[in-house]
């Protein structure tokens, strides 16, 4: 009987070692043939070859089927790149938390909002503002910047949903002023965006622009507001639904 069964097993490894062949062989064949490599190499070679590509590449492989779809939309494949994304960056978008969203859909659209320049009131009151006078403000004005003066770090303002503005007891330029802001924005016939700005009081609107890093900066000839990460808001910033 032991031999018995040492001669069935001697057999059947025999016979799955040439299931295997034909298998490499069958493979090797259709890739030659210009077979699907999907099938070919199966989905867990295919994820670690997209591994190696940038986002935009992975992101067109969803294209090609629905079985290149499967492996190039894995949250796996997608969440480290979210993280390279995100790295270094002063504005996280608050849309990229979403816990139902993929992680592709999070990195398309925090793509889509890091090139918004649309400012809405979460996004100035999710930060701090670094407040500076340009060269073309009063030699005055810019007396009372330290940042100018080389003396201490630059002004902070603060923005809130109430529509108020203020800044630190201690500023000498808005410290104890009653301030309001409103962000106007005005469409042209064709529904694109003609004029975008923030104003503050009758001060000179300041209009929007967005850094390399996500940052936010409203400007004007005389003075200019840079955003910088609040201490005390832990998260992301701005809206929870895209805003183009």
């Amino acid at each position: 009987m032991a031999e018995e069964r040492k001669r069935r097993k001697r057999e059947e490894e025999a016979e799955e070692w040439e299931r295997r062949k034909r298998g490499r062989r069958r493979r090797r064949r259709r890739l030659r043939l210009g077979g699907d490599p999907v099938e070919v190499l199966g989905e867990e070679v295919m994820g670690r070859v997209m591994e190696l590509l940038d986002a935009r590449s992975v992101a067109r492989c969803t294209a090609v089927s629905r079985a290149w779809r499967g492996v190039a939309a894995d949250d796996r494949l997608w969440a480290p790149k979210c993280a390279q994304l995100m790295a270094g960056k002063a504005h996280i978008p608050r849309l990229t938390m979403i816990p139902t969203a993929s992680k592709l859909s999070t990195y398309s659209m925090a793509i889509a909002d890091g090139k918004r320049t649309r400012i809405t009131k979460e996004d100035l009151c999710d930060h701090d503002w670094e407040f500076r006078f340009t060269i073309a403000a009063p030699e005055y004005w810019r007396n009372l910047d330290p940042s100018w003066k080389h003396t201490g770090p630059p002004m902070r303002c603060y923005f809130h949903p109430d529509g108020y503005h203020n800044a630190d007891p201690h500023d000498a330029v808005w410290g104890g002023h009653e301030c309001t802001y409103t962000i106007i924005t005005s469409f042209a016939g064709n529904g694109c965006i003609r004029d975008h700005y923030v104003r503050i009081n009758r001060w000179p609107p300041m209009k929007v622009s967005r850094k390399e890093d996500w940052s936010w900066e409203l400007s004007n000839h005389l003075y200019r507001y840079n955003s910088i990460p609040d201490t005390n808001k832990k998260g992301c910033t701005g809206p929870l639904f895209p805003v183009w």
